[in-house]
């Protein structure tokens, strides 16, 4: 399945800028696609941030846990 893709604007430091121009000749490849897979890479390390973060509050009794059958009585199985 092809995906949809949607035009965004975004501001750039001109050091940013320079280095995705210079890295799309390398390339040979659009901005836009080494954008998109930069943010791709950061989503996926966000992920594991995420992860860390909500682990250590679970640690740390920060956070309520719910076992299985806490779920089944709330979606009524």
């Amino acid at each position: 399945m092809i995906e949809k893709h949607i035009r965004i604007n975004i501001t750039l430091p001109k050091s940013l800028e320079q280095e995705l121009t210079s890295v799309s000749k390398e390339l040979n490849d659009k901005k836009s696609h080494i954008i998109a897979r930069a943010l791709n890479l950061y989503f996926d390390e966000l992920d594991t941030l995420i992860a860390d973060n909500r682990y250590k509050k679970y640690k740390e009794g920060k956070t309520k846990t719910y076992t299985l059958a806490d779920l089944d009585k709330v979606i009524g199985q």
